[in-house]
């Protein structure tokens, strides 16, 4: 226990022990987060939680048991991490098509405690689906994934129904329900954020309407990411997928400060070197911390809100800082990732922290782009 009674919850009192760069993650605060989007959720049978975010199997074990049962990731490695912690139903929020079939197929073979599905959203695809699913002597649960305005996959939902038909009179095929992700729908603006969500729901709505007068069973809806499945969530019969909010990073917080989630992980950096005055390099480069977004919008410092971005390389970060400035070699900066996803995927660990100390490791397995299959 920290002696401290003043330091910072992101603070360690053994630094010295933890080489930077370096992943940070704080266990109890993922539980908080855990617990909050079970509350918002009305019950852990209603979320189904990306693994995008963490990648590991000791956020899934938190998740699990917490009594969430149903989850949701993006590659075969993913999938295959949910296989491993014995996760009973799993979907691939992703088209599979060519060697990723194969492997798909080899997962569902291989870990028989978890069911799994995927989704399509064209029929060309979808037959290839099929073939290879009867090939492998396997039925194959589907969900249609539709395009509510991201335009990255998806099918209108106007021009679903003979992707609909099709589905459910293949053989090869149960269709499980209907996948809608509304990432782009990030109005800072909580009300106006809402109407936007229910505009684009409403054509998820016709569609299932439209597919309950020539189908009696009914289909699951997955929908939402972070940013609006607190929205989603009002509504009956919804499952809500978010990622981030285990970790939650400045990006999410900052959009959507009505949000009740905490940070749980950041990157420790340390400064390497004074290169000139009113400048200090720290070891945080490109590989260390998602870039995809401005320089002035890739961290903030928890204790140095001081410092400038100036310029970013492979393993170094210069910042400007005021000239009085009283920085030295060797200090350790915390920093909230603005993107925490693919910053996650940078590293091979995360060193967790509780009470102020280093305690253990959790490998980002799923980080890989092949686990074993």
């Amino acid at each position: 226990m920290s002696t401290n009674k003043n330091i910072s919850w992101f603070e360690l009192n053994n630094s010295d022990e933890v080489d930077s760069p370096a992943l940070l993650v704080y266990p109890d605060r993922v539980q908080q987060n855990i617990n909050a989007a079970i509350a918002m959720t009305g019950g852990p049978h209603r979320l189904r939680p990306h693994i995008k975010t963490h990648k590991t199997k000791e956020v899934v074990r938190l998740l699990m048991h917490s009594g969430v049962q149903q989850f949701k990731c993006a590659t075969i490695a993913e999938a295959e991490l949910l296989g491993i912690c014995k996760a009973p139903d799993v979907l691939l929020a992703y088209q599979p098509l060519g060697p990723k079939l194969d492997r798909f197929f080899s997962l569902i073979q291989h870990y028989g405690d978890t069911e799994y599905a995927c989704l399509t959203d064209n029929i060309t695809a979808a037959t290839a689906m099929a073939i290879s699913a009867r090939t492998h002597n396997i039925i194959l649960n589907i969900y249609i994934d539709l395009n509510v305005g991201m335009n990255r996959t998806g099918i209108a939902p106007e021009d679903a129904m003979d992707l609909v038909d099709f589905c459910l009179n293949e053989p090869a095929f149960r269709l499980v329900g209907l996948h809608a992700y509304d990432g782009h729908l990030r109005n800072p603006d909580p009300e106006k954020r809402k109407q936007e969500c229910d505009d684009a729901f409403a054509r998820v709505t016709a569609l299932q309407n439209r597919i309950a007068i020539k189908y009696p069973d009914h289909l699951s809806i997955i929908a939402g990411g972070s940013p609006s499945f607190p929205i989603h969530a009002k509504r009956d019969n919804i499952f809500c997928s978010p990622g981030t909010f285990v970790y939650w990073d400045h990006g999410y917080a900052n959009s959507f400060p009505e949000q009740p989630f905490i940070h749980s992980a950041l990157v420790m950096t340390r400064i390497v070197s004074l290169p000139a005055p009113g400048m200090i390099c720290t070891d945080l480069g490109h590989k260390s911390i998602a870039s995809e977004n401005p320089i002035d919008k890739r961290v903030f410092f928890l204790n140095a809100d001081d410092l400038v971005p100036v310029s970013q390389s492979e393993e170094h970060l210069v910042l400007k800082v005021p000239a009085d400035h009283h920085y030295k070699v060797g200090d350790v900066l915390y920093g909230l990732p603005y993107h925490i996803c693919p910053t996650c995927a940078l590293y091979e660990r995360a060193i967790t922290i509780q009470n102020h100390h280093k305690t253990g490791e959790w490998m980002i397995i799923g980080r890989d782009r092949k686990i074993t299959y």
